[in-house]
């Protein structure tokens, strides 16, 4: 048997790999406090531990906390709401209010937060154009006095804004005073009805007893006065013997009216001179004439040029162009002349074609009024349909005779002394309104309103209380307060109207805060249903805001107060300021005539307010809102929460040209249904009051007042007015 090899050999004879020696690897020298590290971790671990623990805990505190907080916040609303409610309440109900001016105390508190807001009112016996034609005053001036008087109404905010030929009547117009020293031109909470502009000396400007600071020559002050009834806000004080130069309101407001007027009546003439347009209606052709913009040209300027594109109607007022056409061998010849009064460019009206002609301005210069076609297309539509109208299928506008009748009511046979007063459902300065209960029907519940004779007649606001009585007495509409019938005794007058127990949009609006889109649609929707019945019958509203919208006990939105409404006249314009401050429109501002254009510029502030729960214009005193309301919607920063077609909308409605806001165009009211913000409503619903609405009160029974404020009982006995204004009430 062979012996077992010992060598470093393998089974197959191949040499077998030497073992590896062992790897040498150095000692690792551990640092001086390894021990002591060692040691620590285990007491970190247990520190690290602990503190999450404690972290834990204080997150559990800190959501309490959190929620704590939110529960006194709410608590803290909940408390706001009553003192804002409170606060309105008393407000209304303020001494100040039973002193004599309209305005003035209208502005005493309508900034404040949370209070409602006043209406303001020049006095409604104002001529509206009607015997406006005669001339304004004129009192002898030098130039110097002349100039003075212009550069001091061109530097006050609110006057700049009159053309050229108000601003010559207007200067023409006032006339000298002279004020000794230590006498006052403005006295502090009394009525004003001037204008002033100082020509000489020195005055002080004191309110509350402080000086606020001094006035030289050359300032206008006073302006809000030459608007409307308002009590001065501070005193002017002669410091030296004082020269100034005033005018009075009637007199500025004729002379806003007559040049107002016969601009109107010009540019109406003139395009009664075009044959093209010779058949439209006179509503028709005023709101052309709103349109047409004046557009002045240096001789030698080119009007239209030949070939070019064309979409501008134009009518000479003065001066005189001559047309010229050029051959085809280029040499431009005369055809003929036109004078003031004649027309060129007519057929822009109808097409877009390359003009034929060119107009050219002749010495010394031209003067022309502008139409273009896009905004004769938004106001009247289809030149080519209206004429090939016959005259049977022209449309029939809607006048007071049609809609003059009153509305026969069940509640005629009422009388004064059966009705018993259940509670105040609200306060203001002409009076209250009462909840009223028929004695002989226990569970039928009407709103008295009650308004005080002596105060109407010292407002001069008769003219007013007889336009809401008979204006109310023929509408007849479910987003409309009925009025049933009128009082009088010696003391008041009455109007017996529907009782609408959900309370007011405006104080629901004050408690929530803001409305969401839902809300604002629905109630706005409401709105937009009671003016086209309104404009339809050429009755313009003038006085929208949450204030004067009632819920109805099942929820719908009924249009109040119609104090400031007026019937138009053959679809003419009113110039009487009226309305709230933060809710008027520029032309009522600039008194430049205004009619039903006004209602829907309110339409789209009533619209911001709903969904923030304040105007969009609103500063610390009236002149300054309205100045803000002269810069137009586009400086106003929209919060985030309103949606982009609600913005839109808003600022579709609030337009500072009446004739580009959305509801006064040829389509109407339909433009906004077909918004975008509208999308999706429902307004046959609406309109059959299958909708539910957003918000429904809680009524418990026809004598429940509880979804209004809570009012003082009224302890003032007013005195007696017996002039006999009154008669037909």
């Amino acid at each position: 048997m062979p012996s077992r090899s010992m060598g470093n050999t393998s089974s197959t004879g191949a040499p077998s790999p030497q073992p590896r020696s062992p790897t040498f690897r150095p000692r690792v020298a551990l640092p001086p406090d390894y021990e002591y590290m060692k040691k620590l971790v285990p007491e970190l671990k247990l520190e690290i531990k602990e503190k999450d623990s404690r972290i834990a805990q204080l997150e559990v505190e800190l959501n309490e906390a959190r929620r704590t907080v939110s529960r006194k916040d709410n608590e803290i609303s909940k408390l706001h709401r009553e003192i804002h409610k409170i606060q309105s309440v008393l407000a209304q109900a303020s001494p100040v209010m039973s002193n004599g001016d309209l305005a003035g105390k209208l502005h005493a508190s309508h900034l404040a937060a949370h209070t409602k807001k006043q209406g303001v009112s020049a006095e409604s016996g104002q001529p509206d154009g009607r015997d406006a034609t005669g001339p304004a005053p004129k009192f002898d001036k030098d130039f110097r006095s002349k100039q003075l008087i212009k550069e001091a109404i061109m530097d006050n905010d609110f006057l700049k804004k009159l053309d050229s030929s108000q601003l010559r009547e207007i200067v023409d117009s006032m006339y000298p005073k002279q004020y000794a020293k230590g006498t006052f031109i403005i006295r502090e909470g009394e009525v004003g009805s001037h204008l002033f502009v100082s020509a000489e000396g020195q005055m002080q400007v004191v309110k509350e007893g402080q000086v606020l600071g001094q006035m030289g020559p050359g300032k206008a002050f006073g302006e809000l006065a030459i608007l409307y009834n308002c009590t001065r806000t501070a005193s002017v004080k002669a410091v030296t013997d004082v020269h100034v130069w005033e005018l009075e309101r009637r007199v500025f407001q004729t002379v806003m009216m007559r040049t107002a007027l016969r601009r109107l009546e010009d540019n109406l003439s003139f395009l009664r001179s075009v044959p093209l347009l010779a058949t439209l209606s006179r509503d028709k052709l005023v709101k052309m004439a709103d349109v047409i913009e004046t557009e002045h040209y240096a001789p030698g300027s080119y009007i239209i040029r030949q070939g070019t594109s064309g979409d501008t109607f134009y009518i000479i007022s003065s001066g005189s162009v001559r047309v010229t056409q050029r051959s085809q061998e280029g040499e431009e010849s005369e055809i003929r002349t036109l004078q003031a009064g004649e027309f060129f460019g007519e057929q822009a009206l109808l097409r877009e074609e390359k003009r034929t002609a060119n107009i050219i301005a002749l010495s010394p210069s031209v003067t022309v009024l502008a139409l273009d076609r896009t905004s004769f297309a938004r106001l009247i539509g289809d030149l080519q349909e209206l004429r090939q109208l016959k005259y049977e299928e022209r449309p029939v506008s809607r006048t007071s005779s049609t809609h003059s009748s009153r509305v026969p009511n069940e509640f005629s046979h009422l009388t004064l002394d059966g009705l018993d007063i259940i509670a105040t459902l609200g306060i203001g300065g002409f009076g209250r309104v009462e909840l009223v209960q028929n004695a002989g029907n226990a569970g039928q519940t009407l709103a008295l309103k009650c308004l005080k004779k002596h105060y109407i007649v010292e407002t001069q606001q008769q003219e007013h209380v007889h336009s809401e009585k008979e204006i109310m007495l023929r509408c007849n509409h479910q987003f409309i307060v009925r009025l049933y019938k009128t009082f009088r005794d010696s003391k008041y007058v009455y109007l017996l109207m529907d009782a609408c127990l959900g309370g007011e949009v405006w104080s629901i609006l004050r408690d929530r805060g803001q409305f969401d889109t839902d809300a604002c649609r629905f109630y706005t929707a409401c709105v937009v249903e009671a003016l086209e019945y309104l404009h339809n019958r050429n009755i313009v509203y003038r006085d929208l805001k949450p204030e004067n919208l009632l819920l109805d006990t099942q929820g719908f939105c009924k249009l109040t107060d119609f104090g400031f409404s007026k019937e138009l006249r053959n679809h003419g314009k009113t110039w009487t300021f009226c309305g709230t401050p933060e809710y008027v429109s520029p032309e009522v501002i600039l008194n430049k005539g205004h009619d039903r254009a006004v209602d829907y510029w309110s339409l789209g502030v009533l619209m911001f307010e709903l969904y923030t729960g304040a105007p969009p214009f609103s500063a610390s005193d009236p002149m300054k809102t309205y100045n803000i309301i002269l810069k137009g919607i586009d400086i106003i920063d929209f919060p985030r929460h309103i949606p982009r077609s609600g913005e839109q909308l808003i600022k579709r409605l609030c337009r500072d040209i009446p004739t580009e806001r959305l509801g006064y165009q040829r389509n109407g009211v339909e433009d906004i249904r077909k918004h975008k913000w509208f999308q999706g409503f429902d307004w046959e619903g609406l309109r059959c009051r299958s909708l539910t609405p957003p918000i429904i009160p809680q009524v418990k029974g026809p004598t429940d007042a509880s979804n209004f404020d809570c009012y003082s009982r009224d302890l003032e006995t007013p005195p007696d007015e017996l002039s006999g204004w009154d008669d037909d009430f």
